[in-house]
């Protein structure tokens, strides 16, 4: 069955386009037409040795890429694909498969691992190939090295792809067994050690019962530290990568070995070369993270003697950690504030030394104090950088009256560095230190202002002196700027920016115009601190904010006139579009918050609207999601009136809901849905059994991002509430939509956080459909119609309350769905709620919860509910 296919192979890499698409379409015209022989081909390309390397690559690649993709629902397809094949088939496959493992070629070996476990992932689960571990075990003790390597990485590889709780657990020990005895310093082969320590990585996630095991941890954690002395770079930073992994999914098992890996990593972040510092420094920010986690999740008032899992591992290192962290500030590379990936030894130590900040709190400060004051002004700019990036990096996490003196003498110090500074390193850095010191230590909530009259227009005018600077240090000071807003944000009816708003704002549009914009993200800085100064401005500076509406449309329009563009030049103009309409619907929302200043904006209503006509009829899907989010607001704004617009926007309404490949663009439309509800009510009647169709649509495809799903339950509602009675024609569809979502949503008790906020977030949508729908019908001849439906939905209301797994979100929902049951249904409604099993309970809880939303809501549901069961 098998083909010859190599020299097709071989095209499909060719440098001449033509033959290379002339091959491609070979070969998918061979995938479609007969599989088995095309997969059969493919196995029998990798396994021959006397193939060239090159067809025998693309060949596994081929081969890897028809068992899994990125896309859930493609995954799917190719899995049932798979499963379906022919059973001899997939042996021959296999067989060819588990022998390119032997081959010379280490091309070869690595790709038939990878295709090894992509087809146990999908096999294992199904219980078939039971056969596979013990085979890839059985003889990895007499194997030539090169073999015992490629058994090794295929096993790391699988232990990747396969869940735990698939492989049962004398297995495991047996995998572990092999890796571990392969990363001993006894085997004599580097490649071997290497394969074993990467396979250790991806295997430690199974290793549960054997880290809880005293004999078998030791054993574990004693090779993995004795492979970090590896002679071997690319050992030692596997070997570093299995302890930060160790740290996070073993932490409570650490306190033993803490002394010795100390030890090590400084060792290592001292001496050794940087990928395997970078490494070292890493262990002790993943200790800091899951601290952090720890001490949020138990809150700050435990007792000493209470159980909280955390061994304060950081505290107790503090003394010997944060003098190793300084010393790797100053080592600093040349060019790294150009380069928007840069990674190197400074930055993940000023990064390790801001987690360890968060963890300890106000204990940091003593220890990094002297180094900031002993190297501030040192004439070498690594020390002035280093001592102003280690202050920066303290700023979150202290009390803000153990910094408030040092930030007082500091300010001013850092104000005259930002402008006087020689470096521009130093320049840069200043600049992000200013911005943490406004995110963390300004605003309505500091008992002592660190920014007052007296330094208010110095701080002003450097930062926008600075916004001249090179485009690395202007982007960092609309950073610093931007939090300098923020902290003004409920100051109240005058702000102490207004005397420099129109300075603030006319510098930050030259900023956007400045020619090296594109360099270091200082556009999009700029514009999205210009967003930031119009939503924290206050009523006195409207009028200017008003000023701003003709010069952003001006700019936007001129997005519009581009005459035929390359794709890369099509990108660069929709991001601008993207910023440019970013910063209108700021400024809508702005103006469209008070009455006087609402009516003068409405001038530019229509002009606005066909500026984003325009830029959807330039079609590209990073646009569209700004520009949908600004028509929400401006819909919002206009109220009825925004029914004049719906003739022409309709059909890009249309488009974003159909378009669930880009799920974001997706939900934002399903959004602005719900806001042309409000603001139209019941003028959006001639729409919905179009929006309606969509809707049903989208929930029922299985493409659909699953986090689209809940507001489009909520938006049900919001056209229910609506059109109210008229929904009427919906309800055959949407009620056992909404019926068998409640059903799924309450069967998912899981101990996965992200698996119950979505949950939440589902019963949330459900709750609020209902809700809409029965307030819409309220009043109404046709409420029998919605009778029918009320002991399902007491039903869901049992079951969610029962779990007792909601969120305040979904409770304040709930309690006020019950209300609106009642209120609507009246004495229909009144017996049934007596009758549930949970709604007094539920009721009681809610009117004496902490939270004033809810109990305000209870409080109505109350009142609903007495008046419907007197009736």
């Amino acid at each position: 069955m098998a083909m010859e296919v190599t020299q097709v192979l071989l095209n499909a890499q060719s440098i001449d386009g033509t033959v290379r698409k002339h091959a491609e379409e070979s070969l998918n015209q061979f995938q479609e037409q007969n599989l088995p022989s095309f997969l059969l081909s493919l196995s029998g390309e990798l396994a021959n040795d006397e193939k060239p390397v090159d067809s025998r690559k693309l060949a596994g690649l081929i081969l890897k890429n028809a068992l899994d993709a990125k896309e859930q629902h493609r995954k799917f397809e190719l899995v049932q694909r798979w499963l379906s094949l022919d059973a001899n088939v997939k042996t021959q496959i296999k067989t060819c498969l588990l022998k390119t493992l032997t081959s010379p070629v280490p091309d070869a070996r690595s790709t038939a691992s990878q295709v090894i476990a992509k087809v146990a992932g999908i096999e294992l689960p199904q219980k078939q190939w039971p056969e596979l571990i013990g085979s890839l075990l059985s003889n990895i003790h007499q194997l030539p090295a090169h073999v015992k390597q490629a058994t090794l990485e295929t096993l790391g590889y699988l232990c990747e792809e396969v869940s735990p709780d698939v492989v049962d657990q004398d297995h495991v020990n047996k995998i572990l067994t092999a890796v571990v005895q392969g990363m001993n310093a006894a085997e004599g082969n580097n490649d071997v050690r290497l394969a074993a320590t990467r396979a250790l990585y991806n295997a430690l996630s199974f290793a549960q019962a054997n880290f809880n095991n005293d004999m078998e941890r030791d054993y574990i954690m004693r090779v993995v530290c004795e492979a970090t002395q590896s002679p071997e770079v690319k050992i030692r930073q596997a070997a570093f990568e299995c302890l930060v992994s160790i740290s996070s999914t073993y932490y409570d098992k650490l306190a033993p070995y803490m002394q010795d890996i100390y030890n090590i990593t400084a060792k290592a972040v001292r001496e050794d070369e940087e990928p395997v510092a970078l490494q070292a420094i890493e262990f002790w920010s993943s200790i800091c993270d899951e601290e952090i986690d720890i001490l949020e999740e138990y809150g700050g008032d435990f007792t000493a003697d209470s159980d909280v899992p955390c061994f304060y591992f950081i505290k107790q290192a503090l003394p010997a950690l944060v003098p190793m962290l300084l010393e790797t500030l100053l080592k600093q590379e040349e060019d790294q504030d150009q380069d928007e990936g840069a990674w190197n030894i400074a930055m993940a130590g000023g990064t390790c030394l801001g987690l360890v900040a968060r963890t300890v709190g106000d204990d940091i400060v003593p220890l990094v104090i002297p180094f900031i004051e002993e190297n501030i002004t040192k004439p070498d700019w690594r020390q002035r950088e280093g001592a102003t990036y280690a202050f920066g990096s303290i700023l979150e996490g202290p009390s803000p009256d153990k910094l408030l003196h040092i930030v007082n003498v500091a300010l001013s110090f850092m104000l005259s560095a930002l402008t006087k500074d020689p470096n521009n390193h130093v320049k840069d850095t200043t600049a992000w230190t200013l911005g943490r010191i406004f995110e963390f230590l300004h605003g309505s909530t500091m008992d002592t202002p660190i920014i007052t009259q007296a330094n208010c227009q110095q701080i002003i005018t450097v930062l926008l002196q600075s916004m001249k600077d090179t485009p690395n240090v202007a982007e960092k000071a609309c950073g610093a700027l931007y939090f300098l807003a923020q902290g003004y944000e409920d100051v109240g009816p005058t702000s102490p920016l207004t005397p420099f708003f129109q300075e603030i704002v006319q510098s930050l549009l030259t900023v956007t115009h400045r020619e090296d914009a594109g360099e270091s993200r200082l556009r999009t800085a700029a514009y999205e601190t210009l967003n930031e100064v119009v939503r924290c401005s206050t009523d006195e500076t409207a009028p200017m904010v008003l000023q701003l509406v003709p010069v952003i449309m001006m700019e936007l329009h001129k997005t519009l006139e581009g005459q035929k563009l390359s794709s890369d030049e099509r990108e660069k103009q929709s991001e601008l579009q993207g910023l440019l309409c970013g910063c209108l619907q700021v400024i809508i929302q702005k103006l469209g918050s008070s009455e006087p200043t609402k009516y003068v904006f409405m001038q530019y209503a229509d002009q606005i609207m066909g500026l984003f006509l325009r830029v959807f009829a330039c079609r590209s899907a990073t646009v569209h999601e700004e520009a949908m989010l600004a028509i929400g607001a401006l819909a919002y704004s206009t109220g009825p009136d925004f029914a004049k617009y719906m003739p022409e926007f309709y059909k890009y309404l249309e488009m974003g809901l159909q378009n669930f490949e880009e799920y974001q663009v997706c939900a934002v439309t399903v959004g602005v849905v719900g806001d042309i509800c409000r603001a139209l009510e019941e003028k959006i009647l001639p729409y919905c059994d179009g929006i309606m169709t969509q809707l049903l649509k989208d929930l029922s495809s299985n493409q659909l991002h699953r986090s689209v799903k809940p507001p489009i339950f909520s938006c049900f509602g919001d056209i229910a509430l609506a059109i109210g009675e008229n929904f009427e024609k919906y309800l055959m569809y949407s009620m056992p939509m909404l019926q068998s979502a409640a059903d799924l949503s309450t069967h998912t008790s899981s101990a996965d956080d992200d698996m119950t906020e979505y949950t939440n977030s589902l019963r949330n949508g459900i709750l609020e459909a209902y809700s809409g729908i029965f307030q819409g019908f309220k009043n109404s001849p046709k409420t029998q119609l919605l009778i029918p439906y009320a002991p399902h939905i007491l039903q869901f209301l049992d079951s969610i309350y029962m779990e007792k797994d909601m969120d305040e979100v979904v409770m304040k929902t709930a309690i006020g769905l019950l209300g609106d049951l009642a209120d609507t249904l009246g004495s229909n409604a009144g017996s049934l709620i007596q009758q549930s099993l949970s709604s007094k309970d539920f009721l009681n809880e809610c009117l004496s919860s902490e939270d004033h939303m809810i109990k305000e809501s209870a409080e109505w549901a109350k009142l609903a509910i007495s008046k419907a069961i007197s009736v």
